[in-house]
């Protein structure tokens, strides 16, 4: 084949294991040979609308076989596919389609309020179901398609995706990833996981999200095996999906992870199938590892982000009792450094800035040639703006993020280590910490927390809890009980939106 990027996997696949099942989605099954005709009819009504090397196709909608056909398909023609946040309002999406310059938009019937919304023009839309005026139905349109396959010359050094960061802070920037970033990525996760071609892998966190689309949906692709996709998380269903189909392999971030755990289905659920479990994200609380652990379950975890397609670093099974609290050491195809202000490396247990480089890492940002300069740095070497630390094996535990660190009275307050201090209390389920103005102090700490069912935890309770075992100048001053933490679509904590919050009048003592 010419196709040497993704747009070849699905023909490859269906040459090698076609009757095998790629795709279960709500107990649908469809194999990899059906899916190539599949992508092949998409691909040919893409191109017949005017796809070509190069233009961008964008997919807005929850989890959906479509998702993983319209991905295929814009690769089968050389095309930058242009996976959009379904949670986003009509003008966010604007400003990424804008930006992005996507021709074609399809779009799922959760979203059809935002997209009539939209100002941006796309040359077509095409909707999963109830298409509005002059808009295509996709399943009627992609039948319309020829069946033979494509092959259109690809490179591996060519864009395959846009993926768009969150936006914790500011507006959000396109991630470019290129076909051997995501190719390399997945051989990386190959070497760290044991991946088998019986594999049944449950998807539940949402594929525009990196994690989920190249950490466990590529490999699954690669070695044949089913992925069972959802639309949404929910924690029944994920005990049921487990117990009806044999998942032996699954991913989510640690907030999925904690709800999973505190059902009252944990104790008796039959989870022999489960092979591995890999959580990423956002940090892991150690006691939440253990428990896992403690079920006899393989509890992994890794480091990475949008610009290293994910993975810049991994904690093998092997590893994962003995280095648990740790994101692993740099994956077996990259290399990972922490440094200090002035590009020297940090010693062993010094805090510093995580810098990697390597195959999986992005050429740099759509249309954004400062922050493509900003962030790499010294011949490929990406600023992750993450704080770490690295032990003498070479393992790291991130500290937080360099933005999320704040000053207090002349101090360094890491939010991760108080949260992680916070989150040992028995009583609380979740917790974020940000920095807030103080006249005295210049910054202090604000907890927000997430309690169990009927317990609350007073101010005064936490700080008498907090001091032996943090600094007091690291113990939140202010201290807020909430239903719920904001979360960006990846699942981190949206910490912009808890800092601009009025500040309660009362005030601890430090």
């Amino acid at each position: 084949m010419q196709n040497a990027g993704l747009g070849g996997w699905p023909y490859r696949r269906a040459q090698l294991s076609p009757g095998r099942t790629a795709l279960l989605f709500q107990g649908r099954k469809t194999s990899y040979a059906e899916l190539a005709v599949r992508i092949s009819r998409l691909a040919d009504r893409l191109r017949e609308a005017g796809v070509g090397k190069g233009d961008r196709v964008a997919y807005l909608g929850p989890n959906h076989p479509a998702f993983v056909e319209t991905m295929f398909a814009t690769h089968v023609l050389g095309g930058i596919f242009v996976p959009l946040n379904f949670r986003l309002t009509a003008p966010e999406l604007d400003h990424l389609l804008e930006d992005s310059g996507a021709t074609i938009l399809i779009y799922a019937p959760e979203c059809a309020t935002a997209v009539r919304s939209l100002d941006h023009q796309t040359s077509l839309r095409v909707a999963l179901d109830h298409p509005g005026p002059g808009e295509a139905q996709y399943e009627s349109w992609l039948a319309g398609g020829a069946e033979a396959p494509i092959d259109v010359q690809v490179g591996l050094e060519e864009v395959a995706l846009i993926l768009y960061t969150s936006g914790t802070t500011g507006r959000p920037k396109g991630a470019m990833l290129t076909h051997g970033n995501l190719v390399w990525n997945t051989v990386n996760l190959l070497i760290g996981v044991d991946v088998a071609s019986d594999e049944v892998t449950l998807i539940t966190a949402p594929l525009f999200h990196v994690a989920a689309l190249a950490q466990t949906f590529l490999p699954t692709f690669a070695k044949s095996g089913c992925a069972l996709i959802t639309s949404s998380w929910d924690v029944d269903s994920c005990y049921d999906l487990i117990e009806q189909h044999g998942v032996t392999w699954m991913f989510g971030v640690a907030t999925m992870y904690a709800e999973f755990a505190r059902s009252p289905r944990w104790a008796t659920a039959e989870l022999g199938s489960l092979r591995s479990l890999m959580c990423g994200g956002a940090a892991v609380p150690e006691s939440l590892i253990r428990t896992y652990q403690e079920r006899g379950l393989v509890f992994c975890q890794g480091y990475g982000m949008t610009e290293t397609a994910p993975g810049a670093t991994f904690l093998e099974a092997g590893e994962s009792i003995r280095k648990a609290g740790t994101v692993g050491a740099a994956v077996f195809f990259g290399d990972v450094r922490v440094v200090r202000a002035d590009s020297t490396e940090a010693a062993p247990g010094e805090p510093g800035e995580v810098q990697i480089r390597g195959a999986n890492v992005t050429p740099g940002y759509w249309n954004d040639p400062p922050a493509t300069a900003d962030a790499l740095i010294d011949g490929g070497w990406f600023r992750s703006g993450d704080v770490a630390t690295v032990d003498e094996d070479g393992y790291l535990t991130i500290v937080d993020r360099v933005k999320d660190l704040f000053v207090s009275g002349g101090e360094n307050v890491y939010p991760a280590e108080v949260e992680k201090a916070i989150s040992d209390h028995p009583a609380v389920v979740e917790v974020a910490v940000v920095g807030v103005p103080d006249e005295r102090w210049g910054e202090v700490g604000r907890a927000f927390l997430v309690c169990r069912p009927e317990v609350v935890v007073s101010r005064g309770e936490l700080r008498e809890y907090l001091l032996p075992r943090l600094a007091k100048y690291k113990i939140p001053a202010y201290v807020d009980v909430v239903e719920r933490l904001p979360r960006t679509g990846s699942g981190k904590v949206q910490k912009s939106g808890l800092r601009n919050l009025p500040l309660p009048t009362e005030l601890s003592p430090r």
